[in-house]
């Protein structure tokens, strides 16, 4: 899995540079952002360091509930989701890529659920994101 380019703690990542390193890209994750305002309201952001290894990632909350985790690697972008019990049974019975379902299925699972990640580099798999942040907020 390719690495997050935002590692150096004393650099908090901005709208702006995130425009920058996405380049092109930026416009799939304006489409997740305004896909999320469209049908559910305002979301919140907020820019964690989780160290060297693992650098700034971008937390996105719908009104108090963490959605999900941004990765921001050079020209895309990488969505980690953590879906419950119900969820994982909605994606199972949607029409997401089958890929993403046994990925779904086959993680281990925690307290919090089942993790998947999705690098997003086309609009293919924006209309992916859409789908689980809808599973994930309606169940």
């Amino acid at each position: 899995m390719t690495n997050n380019i935002f590692t150096n703690k004393l650099e908090q990542p901005d709208e702006e540079t995130l425009s920058t390193v996405l380049g092109k890209s930026y416009k799939n994750w304006q489409a997740v952002k305004k896909h999320i305002e469209d049908n559910y309201g305002s979301c919140a952001e907020e820019w964690k360091f989780y160290g060297q290894k693992i650098g700034w990632s971008l937390k996105i909350f719908l009104k108090k509930r963490n959605l999900f985790f941004v990765t921001v690697c050079n020209g895309f972008f990488r969505i980690s989701f953590v879906l419950g019990n119900k969820a994982v049974a909605a994606a199972e019975q949607s029409k997401l890529p089958q890929t993403i379902i046994e990925e779904l299925l086959n993680a281990k699972k925690y307290a919090e659920g089942r993790g998947v990640r999705i690098e997003v580099k086309s609009q293919k798999d924006v209309e992916t994101i859409k789908q689980l942040v809808d599973i994930k907020i309606e169940n």
